[in-house]
């Protein structure tokens, strides 16, 4: 029996796409630096950002002094933008969102996050109108792991209290997380509700797992699913 729903972040409960983009391109294209020269200092930060080595603060430092352009106001201007731009991603949920999560709740199941975030998001995402809903939250930021390791999924069951069987996992697909999921041995859906022709997340449809194109599509998976497996065991 599915005891628990564990979802990913960007793309799947949120999108980035129904709101102003303000990553390494636009961050280069305010600063006044060639983007090449500004990926040359941003890109190789990219891990440490995810795993809790390095602040943006820090990162954005480090670009700007690369570049020769530091300065506070620069710095505070360019935080100040990014932050904005990540908690209007929260103006934008798919309008089942809140019903799918509250469903959840009602119905008994426990919920889960895994995200791989930056120091900006951590916040952002703990003082949002979705973070009530988690019974456990992995941010990679904090656990210093990320997708698609597995310790970072195995933590966040183990406070679930959950085997990887009364699991769903429910993602876009970036960072291998289905995959994963699948080998760990829970039933995986990929989130394709927020894929559009004008908009589309870069992980595209994988055919390789079952889609769920609206979220409230997997309350209805989940009672089919709990309904078979309870008429397999005569209950």
């Amino acid at each position: 029996m599915i005891k628990a729903a564990i979802f990913d972040m960007y793309e799947t409960l949120i999108t980035h796409f129904a709101a102003p983009l303000y990553f390494g391109t636009q961050i280069a294209e305010d600063a006044g630096i060639d983007v090449k020269d500004f990926r040359k200092y941003w890109d190789p930060t990219g891990d440490a950002r995810t795993l809790g080595e390095m602040t943006l603060e820090e990162a954005l430092t480090a670009v700007f002094k690369g570049n020769g352009c530091f300065s506070e106001e620069l710095l505070d201007r360019v935080v100040a933008r990014r932050i904005k731009t990540k908690k209007e991603c929260f103006d934008h949920l798919n309008e089942e969102i809140i019903p799918m999560l509250s469903g959840l709740k009602e119905a008994g199941y426990k919920i889960g996050l895994i995200t791989n975030c930056f120091s900006e998001e951590v916040d952002i995402i703990k003082e949002s109108v979705i973070y009530k809903y988690f019974d456990a939250a992995m941010f990679s930021y904090e656990q210093g792991v990320k997708k698609p390791d597995p310790v970072i999924f195995e933590r966040c069951m183990k406070a679930l209290d959950v085997q990887p069987c009364e699991c769903v996992y429910v993602g876009d697909g970036g960072a291998c997380e289905l995959e994963r999921a699948r080998e760990l041995g829970m039933k995986t859906y990929q989130a394709t509700w927020y894929f559009t022709d004008a908009a589309s997340p870069p992980t595209g449809r994988n055919d390789a797992f079952p889609e769920l194109s609206h979220p409230l599509e997997l309350l209805e998976r989940l009672a089919d699913d709990n309904i078979g497996n309870s008429e397999k065991q005569g209950v």
